[in-house]
This record gives structure tokens, C-alpha cells and sequence, in this order.
């Protein structure tokens, strides 16, 4: 007798920053959905190694326009969950020392603005205003977006995932995924070292281990996996409160960003120069002499703050510092959400609902030009200005 395998509407692969929200919005909308992670519960790769920042502050209007609909998800969380995932819009503040800083910055300004985005250009007088701790010498001034703020990775995780449960999505932890079984060109389901599921979508969720997952159906996506160490701080009193973006280019560091916890604490994460390409998640001795020196010339209060714990994450990187989303040209029914670059928190809430859209055919005409930015197939020309 043949053994009937387990059917869905949709199989996700990858559990985290996009793969939960994206389950949550398809079992709302009625799919019948599967997620698949090697993880022992969701939000254990990339997501829980977030420091927690989400903004629509981006250079590009595809990440600006999910980014605005990922924070009007969050923002709105417990008003329509009751639930807190430690929502707390205190802004992004980036800060310009020199000209090519100030002239990158208003730039920018023009097309966050023309997509929506509530931002404005501080002086050095307003900039002091707003983080009276910056270093006074050189400022220019900089950019501040009140909307931006934070919430917490494992929260929001384990909400997304409790609502999509709630929904009727499946979860299957601790299964690694082989293979998709492919028929005439078209998906028919995954095979994983524990079984075999069908379904006519399949969506590539892997984070950094996208690429892997793409070569299984005869796709080279350009993900690599670009390791950031990020760091928390003892808890002091309330004195800073937006996130706080330096991104003038040093020969240790491309950009570094921190802010202040409700608890307290600083948190913060630099993207380093060069990029630390592989999979290695152990922390490093050199990754607290790199950013410290940094952050206490930009604000010399913090030089008395004592580390409490270093920790190494994975960013999917493209070529491009923007996500492939897309369907798979080699094989129907296999829909590509990758590459987030470090970006999966504060992309994913937005995403996922674009995702649902897509699997039913049901997407705005808005977002159909957010997919043409972000295909697969696209030229990979520049980097994102704010990555």
C-alpha cells in the first residue's frame, strides 16, 4: 500500500525573520502551510542574534515600502494581539561629521521622502538637541526619523509564531531539508531526513544557507553569509534614546550603530571592513577593541560602560546590499525570499504579507514594482547607500 505523503498549500523552508511572519499571513489568509527548520524552535539561526532596530530609513523605495508596512505591523502589535513585544519607537538618528556624510544623508532625503518616509535633516544645534551626549567637534548635523525604534527578536518570533500556530500552520523543528521534489519543471514538495511533504509552493526562506537551498533546484543565487558581532552593556539610567548610526567608512568599520534599551542597557553591532565572509558564529577578541574606541570618541560618556556579552550572527549578503524575492524562472512553484543582508527583522512582517500576496496572485500594483527592484534576475549594479 502507497503512503499517502502529507499535502500543503505552501511549504516554507526556514523558520526565522521571514519564513514565521510570512507563515502567519498565509495560514490568516487561508493556506494550508508548513515550515520546516534544522533549528529546535523558530527564530534560532539569524533572528535571535538581532539587535532589535527596525526602520524604513533605507536608500532604496522597494526596502522603504516593506520596511513602512513591517512597522506599521509591529507598531500596531498589541493593540491587536494583546500582546507586548517590546515596541518602542524612539527613532534613528544618523549623524554627519563630514561632507561626504551630510551630502550622502540629503540626498538620501529625496526619495525617503517622495516613498513616504517621516524624516528630516537635523542642524548641529537640533542633532545636540536630540543625543545631547554626541561630540560637539565636527558635527555637521544629521538625519532623524521618529517612526523607526525597536522591538525584541525572540518576542516578536515567538508571537508571529504562536498567532501563525493559532492560524493553522505547521511547524516541523529539527528536520533538515535534502531535496525538492521536482515533476515537469513545476515543484511538487521537499524532502527532508525525516520524511516527504507535497505541496505546489515551496519557499525559500533559508537565510544563509539560501544559496544551498536554491542549488537544489538549479538556481545560483548570489547569498553569502558575512559575519557581524554585536555586544550588550551593563544597565545604566536613561540618557539616550534613538538608535544612534555613524557611516563614515574606517578602515575597521563600514558603519556602527547602537542604542539604549528600556533596561537600560547599550546595545550595539558594527558591520565590519572588510566583510568576514563564512559561517563561524564564534566571537572574537577583536571585535570590542574595533567598535569601543569608536563609540566613545562619538559619545564619551559610554567610555565607563562595562560589557556584559558579545555575541556573532549571519548576514545573508547579495551583491547588491538588497534581497532577491522573486519566483524561481528554473522551477514553477518555487518562490525565492533571501538575501535580507542583516535586514530579515525589520523586513520580515512586511515581506510576509507580500509573500501571502504573491502565492495567491493577489498582489497590489505597489508591490509588483517593489518585485521588480528586488528580482533574482535583476543586474546587481552599486550597493544600498544605508546598508
Amino acid at each position: 500500500m502507497a503512503v499517502t505523503k502529507p499535502s500543503y498549500d505552501v511549504v516554507i523552508i526556514g523558520a526565522g525573520s521571514v519564513g514565521t511572519p510570512a507563515a502567519l499571513a498565509m495560514a490568516e489568509s487561508g493556506l494550508k502551510v508548513l515550515v520546516l527548520d534544522r533549528n529546535a524552535s523558530t527564530g534560532q539561526g539569524s533572528n535571535k542574534r538581532a539587535i532589535g532596530g527596525l526602520r524604513a530609513t533605507h536608500s532604496d523605495p522597494a526596502k522603504i515600502r516593506i520596511c513602512l508596512r513591517s512597522l506599521e505591523i509591529v507598531a500596531g502589535w498589541e493593540k491587536a494581539r494583546g500582546e507586548s513585544i517590546e515596541w518602542h519607537p524612539n527613532g534613528y538618528s544618523f549623524v554627519a561629521y563630514g561632507e561626504r556624510e551630510e551630502k550622502t544623508l540629503k540626498e538620501l532625503l529625496i526619495t525617503q521622502k517622495a516613498f513616504g518616509l517621516n524624516i528630516d535633516w537635523l542642524d548641529r544645534r537640533q542633532m545636540l538637541e536630540l543625543v545631547p551626549d554626541l561630540n560637539p567637534e565636527n558635527l555637521i548635523g544629521g538625519t532623524f526619523s521618529p517612526e523607526d525604534g525597536s522591538a525584541s527578536p525572540l518576542l516578536a518570533s515567538h508571537a508571529f509564531y504562536t498567532h501563525a500556530r493559532k492560524a493553522g500552520a505547521e511547524f516541523r523543528f529539527g528536520e533538515t531539508v535534502g531535496g525538492l521534489v521536482i515533476e515537469k519543471g513545476a515543484v511538487r514538495g521537499v524532502r527532508t531526513d525525516k520524511g516527504e511533504y507535497a505541496a505546489g509552493v515551496v519557499v525559500n526562506a533559508a537565510g544563509p544557507c539560501a544559496a544551498e537551498i536554491g542549488r537544489m533546484a538549479g538556481m545560483a543565487l548570489p547569498v553569502k553569509p558575512d559575519s557581524h558581532e554585536g555586544a550588550v552593556t551593563e544597565p545604566v539610567a536613561p540618557f539616550l534614546k534613538p538608535m544612534v548610526v555613524d557611516i563614515r567608512p574606517l578602515p575597521s568599520s563600514a558603519n556602527y550603530y547602537f542604542y539604549q534599551h528600556s533596561t537600560g542597557q547599550i546595545i550595539f553591532c558594527i558591520t565590519p571592513n572588510p566583510s568576514i565572509w563564512g559561517t563561524d558564529t564564534r566571537e572574537t577578541s577583536s571585535f570590542l577593541p574595533m567598535v569601543a574606541h569608536l563609540m566613545v570618541d562619538l559619545i564619551p560618556r559610554l567610555r565607563n560602560l562595562r560589557v556584559r556579552r558579545t555575541w556573532r550572527g549571519l548576514y545573508p549578503m547579495t551583491p547588491d546590499g538588497m534581497p532577491l524575492v522573486g519566483w524561481s524562472r528554473e522551477v514553477r512553484g518555487f518562490l525565492q525570499a533571501v538575501g535580507m543582508c542583516g535586514q530579515g527583522f525589520m523586513m520580515g512582517p512586511g515581506l510576509g504579507e507580500m509573500l501571502s500576496g504573491m502565492v495567491q496572485d493577489k498582489l497590489p500594483t505597489k508591490d509588483r514594482e517593489v518585485l521588480d527592484l528586488l528580482s533574482p534576475y535583476r543586474e546587481f549594479k552599486g550597493m544600498e547607500k544605508l546598508k
